[in-house]
Order: C-alpha cells, then structure tokens, then sequence
C-alpha cells in the first residue's frame, strides 16, 4: 500500500508539472510567433527613409538687359528668367522682404555679361555660378549669408 500511495503522490505532482511545461512552452511559442508576425513591419518601417524636405523655388520675373560686345552693337539683348533652388523658408523669407535688392543686384550682374560668353552652354554654367556669387553676401548687415542651391532657366533668349 505504502507503493501505491507513493505513486499516487508522484502521479499528483507530476501532472500539474506537465500541465506548466506545457503553458510555458506555448507561451514562448505563442510570443516568438507574435515577434516574428510584428518584427518585419517594424523592419520595413525603420529601414522606410523619410522622405526629402519639400523644395523651396523662388521665381522672379524676367530680366531683359543690353549686352557688352565687342562691336558696341545696341542691339545685343539678353533676355533672361530663373527660379532659385533655396535650402529653406528663412531663406525664401528674406529674399522676398528684400527683392529691390536681389533684383538689383542680379540686374548689375546680367548687365556686365559678355554676349560671345553666354551662346555656349559653359558660359551659361558661369553665369549660374556667379549668380550663386552675388546672391551669397547677407541682404542686409547682420543676417546671415544667403545660400542659393541651384538657379534654373526658364527662359533664355539671347538676341
């Protein structure tokens, strides 16, 4: 009898023991399915870049100016129109307060470039670096430099 009760104690312990193995093992396997099920959405999320800042275009009007050349010919004309690639609002903002003096100066600028100079696509390239030039001191003392990232033709008529 004492066997009989041993076994019947052992058979006591045992199944509940059995009955814990179990939950434990599908609650592991139950969490390594909802990591697995949760783990690429988060993946493809973080590796998701985000998207570029919206661009910032400035366009001015058109500019219209005589030409030097060689043979002083009055009729050599540059008509001309852009819009400037800005990094950012604060730049686009004083740009706009203050465009008597960016048209100014672009106007000054234009108006000392070289017919000859600009019929050929390297000299359209320079005029775009020295449009980035003359744009770059601050406005006004005090403010920061003006950065222009790009400047892009819209129109281009050399007469």
């Amino acid at each position: 009898m004492t066997d009989k009760k041993a076994k019947s104690g052992k058979s006591k312990l045992l199944i509940p023991l059995i009955v814990l193995v179990i939950l434990v093992a599908c609650g592991a396997g139950g969490y390594v399915v909802w990591h697995m099920m949760k783990g690429p959405a988060d993946a493809t999320q973080a590796a998701k870049p985000e998207p570029p800042p919206a661009p910032v275009f400035f366009a001015l009007d058109t500019f219209t100016v005589n030409l030097i050349n060689p043979d002083n010919d009055p009729d050599r004309v540059l008509y001309v129109g852009f819009t400037l690639r800005l990094p950012d609002q604060d730049t686009l903002r004083r740009m706009t307060d203050y465009l008597p003096e960016v048209r100014s100066r672009l106007l000054l600028l234009l108006s000392r470039q070289n017919a000859a100079a600009l019929s050929n696509e390297q000299g359209k390239q320079e005029l775009v670096n020295q449009i980035k030039t003359v744009l770059a001191p601050p406005l006004v003392p005090g403010q920061p430099q003006q950065t222009v990232n790009d400047v892009l033709f819209t129109a281009f008529i050399l007469r």
